[in-house]
Protein backbone atom coordinates (compact mmCIF):
# COMPACT_ATOMS: atom_id res chain seq x y z
CA UNK A 1 0.00 0.00 0.00
CA UNK A 2 0.93 3.65 -0.51
CA UNK A 3 1.42 5.78 2.54
CA UNK A 4 0.57 9.22 0.56
CA UNK A 5 -3.03 9.11 -0.71
CA UNK A 6 -5.97 11.48 -0.58
CA UNK A 7 -9.44 11.14 0.77
CA UNK A 8 -11.00 11.10 -3.13
CA UNK A 9 -8.16 8.43 -3.90
CA UNK A 10 -9.47 6.27 -0.79
CA UNK A 11 -13.10 6.85 -2.21
CA UNK A 12 -12.37 5.54 -5.35
CA UNK A 13 -10.72 2.29 -4.76
CA UNK A 14 -13.38 1.68 -1.96
CA UNK A 15 -16.04 2.32 -4.54
CA UNK A 16 -14.37 0.14 -7.15
CA UNK A 17 -14.76 -2.77 -4.64
CA UNK A 18 -18.88 -2.49 -5.75
CA UNK A 19 -18.03 -3.67 -8.94
CA UNK A 20 -15.51 -6.68 -8.29
CA UNK A 21 -17.98 -10.10 -8.45
CA UNK A 22 -19.93 -8.13 -11.34
CA UNK A 23 -18.60 -10.03 -13.87
CA UNK A 24 -19.88 -9.29 -17.34
CA UNK A 25 -22.13 -6.13 -16.41
CA UNK A 26 -22.52 -2.98 -18.16
CA UNK A 27 -21.00 -0.69 -15.33
CA UNK A 28 -22.19 3.15 -15.01
CA UNK A 29 -20.34 5.40 -12.61
CA UNK A 30 -22.33 8.93 -12.39
CA UNK A 31 -19.80 11.54 -11.04
CA UNK A 32 -16.35 11.71 -11.46
CA UNK A 33 -15.32 9.16 -8.81
CA UNK A 34 -18.01 6.91 -9.53
CA UNK A 35 -16.90 6.79 -12.90
CA UNK A 36 -13.30 6.22 -11.99
CA UNK A 37 -13.94 3.62 -9.88
CA UNK A 38 -15.50 1.48 -12.37
CA UNK A 39 -12.67 2.23 -14.61
CA UNK A 40 -10.77 1.16 -11.89
CA UNK A 41 -12.29 -2.03 -11.45
CA UNK A 42 -12.06 -2.85 -14.87
CA UNK A 43 -8.68 -2.19 -15.25
CA UNK A 44 -7.79 -4.18 -12.47
CA UNK A 45 -9.94 -7.28 -11.15
CA UNK A 46 -12.89 -7.34 -13.34
CA UNK A 47 -11.89 -6.72 -17.05
CA UNK A 48 -15.08 -8.06 -17.72
CA UNK A 49 -16.85 -5.41 -17.02
CA UNK A 50 -18.66 -3.34 -19.91
CA UNK A 51 -18.07 0.18 -20.14
CA UNK A 52 -19.14 2.89 -23.15
CA UNK A 53 -17.55 5.62 -23.98
CA UNK A 54 -20.66 7.89 -23.06
CA UNK A 55 -22.07 7.51 -26.70
CA UNK A 56 -22.36 4.86 -28.73
CA UNK A 57 -19.67 2.96 -28.66
CA UNK A 58 -18.36 -0.05 -26.16
CA UNK A 59 -14.77 0.08 -24.66
CA UNK A 60 -12.39 -2.56 -24.03
CA UNK A 61 -10.37 -0.06 -22.09
CA UNK A 62 -11.79 2.87 -20.05
CA UNK A 63 -11.37 6.31 -21.70
CA UNK A 64 -9.47 8.78 -19.31
CA UNK A 65 -11.51 11.22 -17.95
CA UNK A 66 -11.15 15.12 -19.15
CA UNK A 67 -8.98 16.86 -22.31
CA UNK A 68 -7.42 14.45 -24.66
CA UNK A 69 -4.90 15.23 -26.63
CA UNK A 70 -6.08 15.18 -30.48
CA UNK A 71 -3.69 11.81 -30.56
CA UNK A 72 -6.09 9.91 -28.91
CA UNK A 73 -7.47 6.91 -30.02
CA UNK A 74 -10.34 5.29 -27.96
CA UNK A 75 -10.27 1.83 -27.26
CA UNK A 76 -13.69 1.08 -29.39
CA UNK A 77 -14.87 -2.62 -29.19
CA UNK A 78 -18.58 -2.31 -30.77
CA UNK A 79 -21.48 -0.11 -31.39
CA UNK A 80 -23.48 0.42 -27.60
CA UNK A 81 -26.47 2.35 -28.49
CA UNK A 82 -29.11 3.40 -26.83
CA UNK A 83 -31.70 -0.27 -27.21
CA UNK A 84 -28.72 -2.15 -26.33
CA UNK A 85 -28.47 -0.01 -23.24
CA UNK A 86 -32.05 -0.87 -23.12
CA UNK A 87 -31.75 -4.63 -23.03
CA UNK A 88 -28.70 -4.20 -20.10
CA UNK A 89 -30.72 -2.45 -18.43
CA UNK A 90 -34.39 -4.89 -18.40
CA UNK A 91 -32.14 -7.97 -18.17
CA UNK A 92 -30.51 -6.99 -14.63
CA UNK A 93 -26.74 -6.69 -16.53
CA UNK A 94 -25.87 -3.51 -14.84
CA UNK A 95 -24.55 -1.33 -12.27
CA UNK A 96 -24.88 2.11 -11.94
CA UNK A 97 -23.46 3.94 -8.87
CA UNK A 98 -24.68 7.71 -8.70
CA UNK A 99 -24.68 9.88 -5.54
CA UNK A 100 -28.31 10.66 -4.09
CA UNK A 101 -29.09 13.87 -2.63
CA UNK A 102 -31.02 11.86 0.72
CA UNK A 103 -31.03 8.21 1.22
CA UNK A 104 -33.07 6.96 4.18
CA UNK A 105 -33.23 3.90 6.28
CA UNK A 106 -34.58 2.12 3.58
CA UNK A 107 -32.15 2.92 0.63
CA UNK A 108 -34.65 4.76 -1.23
CA UNK A 109 -32.95 7.66 -2.53
CA UNK A 110 -33.89 11.46 -3.71
CA UNK A 111 -32.48 13.00 -6.81
CA UNK A 112 -35.51 15.14 -7.52
CA UNK A 113 -36.35 17.76 -4.89
CA UNK A 114 -36.13 18.51 -1.36
CA UNK A 115 -38.89 20.41 0.98
CA UNK A 116 -42.13 21.74 0.54
CA UNK A 117 -45.05 20.10 -1.45
CA UNK A 118 -44.73 17.43 -4.89
CA UNK A 119 -46.25 20.19 -6.50
CA UNK A 120 -44.24 23.31 -5.42
CA UNK A 121 -41.23 21.95 -3.96
CA UNK A 122 -37.97 24.46 -2.10
CA UNK A 123 -35.31 22.85 -4.37
CA UNK A 124 -35.63 21.54 -7.72
CA UNK A 125 -32.43 18.90 -8.89
CA UNK A 126 -32.12 16.62 -11.90
CA UNK A 127 -35.35 14.47 -11.32
CA UNK A 128 -35.86 11.06 -11.27
CA UNK A 129 -35.27 10.65 -15.21
CA UNK A 130 -34.97 6.75 -15.40
CA UNK A 131 -34.05 5.62 -12.00
CA UNK A 132 -37.47 4.39 -11.08
CA UNK A 133 -37.11 1.40 -13.43
CA UNK A 134 -33.36 1.26 -13.26
CA UNK A 135 -33.66 0.91 -9.56
CA UNK A 136 -35.81 -2.07 -9.92
CA UNK A 137 -34.23 -3.81 -12.76
CA UNK A 138 -30.64 -3.65 -11.75
CA UNK A 139 -27.94 -3.10 -8.77
CA UNK A 140 -26.93 0.17 -7.64
CA UNK A 141 -24.88 1.80 -5.20
CA UNK A 142 -24.48 4.80 -4.25
CA UNK A 143 -21.56 7.40 -3.28
CA UNK A 144 -21.87 10.51 -0.86
CA UNK A 145 -19.04 12.60 -0.67
CA UNK A 146 -20.12 14.34 2.59
CA UNK A 147 -21.50 12.34 4.92
CA UNK A 148 -24.37 13.64 7.20
CA UNK A 149 -28.01 13.42 8.51
CA UNK A 150 -28.86 15.92 6.03
CA UNK A 151 -28.46 13.21 2.84
CA UNK A 152 -28.88 10.12 5.56
CA UNK A 153 -31.81 11.32 6.98
CA UNK A 154 -34.31 9.98 10.30
CA UNK A 155 -37.30 9.69 7.91
CA UNK A 156 -38.63 9.33 4.43
CA UNK A 157 -37.15 10.82 1.30
CA UNK A 158 -38.45 14.46 0.59
CA UNK A 159 -39.53 12.90 -3.32
CA UNK A 160 -38.66 8.87 -3.65
CA UNK A 161 -36.37 8.91 -6.94
CA UNK A 162 -35.84 5.10 -6.88
CA UNK A 163 -36.86 1.65 -5.15
CA UNK A 164 -35.53 0.44 -1.61
CA UNK A 165 -36.63 -1.89 0.85
CA UNK A 166 -39.11 -0.28 2.04
CA UNK A 167 -42.45 -3.26 1.43
CA UNK A 168 -44.60 -0.40 1.21
CA UNK A 169 -43.39 1.11 -1.89
CA UNK A 170 -42.92 -1.91 -3.71
CA UNK A 171 -44.36 -2.29 -7.34
CA UNK A 172 -47.12 -4.96 -8.10
CA UNK A 173 -45.63 -8.22 -8.51
CA UNK A 174 -42.34 -7.31 -7.17
CA UNK A 175 -40.73 -8.46 -3.11
CA UNK A 176 -37.76 -7.25 -1.63
CA UNK A 177 -35.40 -9.55 -3.49
CA UNK A 178 -35.81 -7.92 -6.66
CA UNK A 179 -33.73 -5.05 -5.26
CA UNK A 180 -30.35 -4.95 -5.63
CA UNK A 181 -28.44 -1.85 -3.39
CA UNK A 182 -24.55 -3.36 -3.53
CA UNK A 183 -22.65 -0.48 -1.34
CA UNK A 184 -22.58 3.20 -0.14
CA UNK A 185 -19.54 4.74 -0.10
CA UNK A 186 -19.24 8.10 1.99
CA UNK A 187 -16.34 9.77 3.60
CA UNK A 188 -16.35 8.15 6.55
CA UNK A 189 -17.05 4.95 5.60
CA UNK A 190 -18.29 2.10 3.81
CA UNK A 191 -22.03 0.82 4.55
CA UNK A 192 -24.31 -1.95 2.64
CA UNK A 193 -28.36 -3.44 3.10
CA UNK A 194 -26.47 -5.81 4.53
CA UNK A 195 -28.06 -6.12 7.99
CA UNK A 196 -31.20 -7.73 9.91
CA UNK A 197 -34.54 -7.11 7.57
CA UNK A 198 -32.05 -4.90 4.95
CA UNK A 199 -30.87 -2.50 7.60
CA UNK A 200 -28.11 -0.53 6.49
CA UNK A 201 -25.02 -2.12 8.19
CA UNK A 202 -21.52 -0.80 8.65
CA UNK A 203 -18.96 -2.55 6.62
CA UNK A 204 -15.80 -0.35 7.20
CA UNK A 205 -14.41 2.74 8.63
CA UNK A 206 -12.29 4.99 6.58
CA UNK A 207 -8.58 5.13 8.40
CA UNK A 208 -9.06 8.02 11.25
CA UNK A 209 -12.41 7.90 11.45
CA UNK A 210 -14.28 7.13 14.66
CA UNK A 211 -17.26 5.11 14.84
CA UNK A 212 -19.22 7.56 16.71
CA UNK A 213 -18.48 10.07 13.56
CA UNK A 214 -20.51 7.67 11.68
CA UNK A 215 -23.26 7.69 14.12
CA UNK A 216 -23.49 11.43 14.66
CA UNK A 217 -23.84 11.95 11.10
CA UNK A 218 -26.26 9.53 10.31
CA UNK A 219 -30.28 9.83 10.63
CA UNK A 220 -31.15 6.24 11.59
CA UNK A 221 -29.97 3.59 13.36
CA UNK A 222 -27.19 1.46 11.33
CA UNK A 223 -26.36 -2.37 12.08
CA UNK A 224 -22.42 -2.11 14.19
CA UNK A 225 -20.89 -5.84 13.70
CA UNK A 226 -18.64 -6.27 16.60
CA UNK A 227 -15.46 -6.26 14.47
CA UNK A 228 -15.29 -3.30 12.01
CA UNK A 229 -12.33 -3.36 9.87
CA UNK A 230 -10.42 -0.14 7.97
CA UNK A 231 -11.10 0.50 4.50
CA UNK A 232 -7.82 -0.49 2.75
CA UNK A 233 -5.42 1.80 1.44
CA UNK A 234 -5.03 2.10 -2.10
CA UNK A 235 -1.92 -0.10 -2.97
CA UNK A 236 0.44 2.26 -5.95
CA UNK A 237 -0.51 0.04 -8.55
CA UNK A 238 -3.98 1.47 -8.00
CA UNK A 239 -2.77 4.69 -7.79
CA UNK A 240 -1.00 4.61 -10.70
CA UNK A 241 -3.79 3.72 -13.27
CA UNK A 242 -6.45 6.30 -11.10
CA UNK A 243 -3.71 8.56 -11.74
CA UNK A 244 -3.38 7.50 -15.74
CA UNK A 245 -6.99 7.61 -15.84
CA UNK A 246 -7.70 11.37 -14.23
CA UNK A 247 -4.33 13.26 -15.46
CA UNK A 248 -5.96 16.19 -14.88
CA UNK A 249 -6.37 15.67 -11.11
CA UNK A 250 -10.25 15.80 -11.32
CA UNK A 251 -10.65 13.97 -8.25
CA UNK A 252 -9.45 15.95 -6.30
CA UNK A 253 -12.29 18.28 -6.77
CA UNK A 254 -15.01 16.22 -5.42
CA UNK A 255 -14.60 15.90 -1.95
CA UNK A 256 -14.34 18.96 0.34
CA UNK A 257 -10.89 20.20 0.70
CA UNK A 258 -9.75 16.83 -0.20
CA UNK A 259 -7.86 15.88 2.69
CA UNK A 260 -5.37 12.91 3.22
CA UNK A 261 -6.78 9.62 3.12
CA UNK A 262 -5.41 8.59 6.58
CA UNK A 263 -7.51 11.09 9.16
CA UNK A 264 -5.51 9.59 12.07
Amino acid sequence: MSNEYTLAELCICASAEAFRDDGEVLATGIGVIPRLAASLAMQSFNPDLMMTDSEAWILSAPNPIGPRGDDFVPATESWMGFSRIFDNVWSGRRHAMLGPTQVDRWGQSNTSALGGTYDAPKTMMLGARGFPGNSISHQNSFFVPGHSARVFIEGECDFVSSIGYNPERLPKGRSLDDVDIRLIITDLCVMDFGGANHQVRLRSLHPGIALEQVLENTGFPIEVPDSVPTTAAPTAEQLAIIAALDPHNQRAMQIKDNPAGDRS
